[in-house]
């Protein structure tokens, strides 16, 4: 049997490629005769570079950057081996999981540590610098970024602005240009959500973030605020920002980089393209994916919901792993989801300390998983 085994990562707990080798694991305690085809996927959030350096080699170049609250974090870019392309994500310098309950506010939080991690690409010499979008903690519509690019936002009196979201409500002007030296900006995001409005980043995605229903409303007059003034102020900036397609990325950063000249594209396409998913697709007998949480979100863009999909239209059976499993089996099904299989209830449940072990012993409830579906599904 030809078994495809493509998760996204557990947030919080394990990225992709060891996701993908707990099940595999798993799967050889039962039977060691089956062929088992291991491609880790990401969108643009969390583990998009490491699943990109598993695929294509390259040379990965630490990078020391900021949290989104400035405190010092560690990241990196990903080198192609011609040098010519540079990959980074923006969630190792504003990803929401560097922030705990307590410091989570998107008033306050800032993309600068973003704009190091651009500068650092830039400067390694690349052309194409391709920028991965989600998991972020920030709502500041990339103006962070702008200003380590050297773009600065400014009060009525010419003072920078303090960093955050909130700070925006406040913006005259911007100052400087970005030193980009003639790259191409790529932003990789499966989100097609506006900068602002209803379906705007503050609206969706603010509440993830910290924000309660008074923030939202300031934050997204800002951002609308910020975005007039980008348009005025900073050259090639289209016309119509706060409201294209992906600017709501991110907290807005995907409006920035729009902003900058840069295009979108779709994360999981790049992802796919770089592991070469659809040929491991059309040779597979049965798919195994998964992500932290399977959840109405998950049908919407997200790693499971394209590869239950290419699955379904191959007539290949697809089968979920997750930590937790929320969404409706007639749902799942309609997406091209065969089966789905929830950490939580196999530890015991809620009300059994599932999610604690869930949480805790991931790779251990993975194994045991991938056992479970070799005696059901290997031949």
């Amino acid at each position: 049997m030809r078994v495809l085994l493509c998760p996204d990562k557990f947030a919080g707990t394990l990225p992709a490629p060891e996701v993908a080798a707990a099940v595999a694991a798993g799967w050889r305690t039962v039977t060691d005769g089956d062929d088992l085809l291991i491609r880790p996927l990401a969108d643009g959030g969390p583990g998009f570079v490491e699943v990109l350096a598993e695929a294509l080699g390259g040379r990965r170049v630490p990078v020391p950057t900021v949290d989104p609250l400035g405190r010092p974090a560690a990241g990196e870019i990903l080198l192609t081996t011609d040098g010519t392309t540079a990959y980074l994500e923006s969630a190792q310098a504003c990803g929401l999981h560097l922030l705990s309950p307590a410091e989570r506010d998107p008033k306050t939080t800032t993309s600068y540590g973003l704009g190091l991690l651009v500068t650092a690409a830039v400067e390694s010499g690349a052309r194409t610098v391709v920028i991965g979008l989600g998991g972020s903690g920030t709502n500041d519509a990339g103006a962070g970024m702008l200003a380590a690019l050297g773009v600065t936002p400014l009060d009525s009196g010419g003072a920078a602005l303090p960093y955050g979201g909130a700070a925006l409500a406040a913006v005259d002007a911007v100052d400087g240009v970005p030193r980009l030296r003639g790259v191409r900006l790529v932003a990789a995001t499966d989100v097609d959500n506006p900068l602002l409005g209803l379906h705007g980043a503050s609206n969706v995605f603010g509440p993830q973030k910290g924000a309660d229903r008074a923030d939202v409303l300031l934050l997204d007059a800002a951002l609308e605020r910020f975005a007039a003034v980008l348009e005025r102020d900073l050259a090639g900036c289209p016309a119509g920002l706060g409201m294209m397609p992906g600017g709501g990325a991110a907290g807005g950063i995907g409006a920035a980089l729009l902003a900058l000249g840069g295009g979108c594209e779709s994360g999981i396409g790049l992802v796919t393209r770089a592991t070469q998913l659809d040929a491991a697709l059309d040779t597979a007998d049965l798919v195994i994916t998964g992500e932290g949480s399977f959840d109405h979100q998950s049908l919407r863009g997200k790693v499971v919901a394209g590869v239950a999909g290419a699955a379904r239209d191959r007539g290949v059976p697809c089968v979920v792993v997750a930590g937790q499993v929320s969404t409706g089996r007639r749902e799942a099904a309609s997406a091209g989801v065969t089966d789905a299989y929830s950490l939580v209830e196999h530890f015991g449940g809620e009300t059994g300390g599932g999610l604690d072990a869930a949480l805790s012993r991931p790779a251990e409830g993975l194994r045991e998983l991938g056992a479970r579906l070799a005696r059901q599904w290997s031949r």
